[in-house]
Parts: structure tokens; C-alpha cells; sequence
């Protein structure tokens, strides 16, 4: 198994990051809430560890929809 985060997908990063998502969204279907689309998976990772890589962004995107996410399901607007 590769130590890149996009690459693992049963474990670690990604699966914590899309099973928090999946959470989320649930909950937000439930309380009827509507949440914008979660961040996209990265398509264009080269794969040699490079500063500021495609999946840092993906990361910090996808932190902010959380975040935003748990706002809208507080009846906030958002951060």
C-alpha cells in the first residue's frame, strides 16, 4: 500500500475524510438541511510527494465543507 493519501482508500485519510462526509450528508438529509457538494477527489496527483500537492487542497477543502457543514446543521449560515 502506498503512503500517498489518495491512494488509501480503506483506511486512513481519505476513507476517514469520505466516511465523515457520508456522515454529514446523512445527517443533513435527515434534519432536511441542504448542503452544498462535498470537493471533488483530485485527478491530476503525479504521485512524488510535491509541495502544495493536488490532495493538501483537497484536504483543506474538504476541512472547510466539513465545518461548513456543521454549521448549516446548527441553523448557522456558516463560518
Amino acid at each position: 500500500m502506498s503512503d500517498h493519501p489518495g491512494t488509501l482508500h480503506t483506511q486512513g485519510p481519505l476513507a476517514d475524510t469520505q466516511a465523515r462526509v457520508a456522515a454529514l450528508q446523512q445527517r443533513a438529509q435527515v434534519a432536511g438541511v441542504t448542503l452544498r457538494s462535498p470537493p471533488p477527489l483530485p485527478t491530476g496527483c503525479c504521485g512524488r510527494g510535491c509541495n502544495g500537492c493536488v490532495w493538501e487542497g483537497f484536504y483543506a477543502a474538504a476541512a472547510y465543507w466539513q465545518e461548513e457543514a456543521e454549521w448549516r446543521l446548527q441553523g448557522q449560515d456558516g463560518p
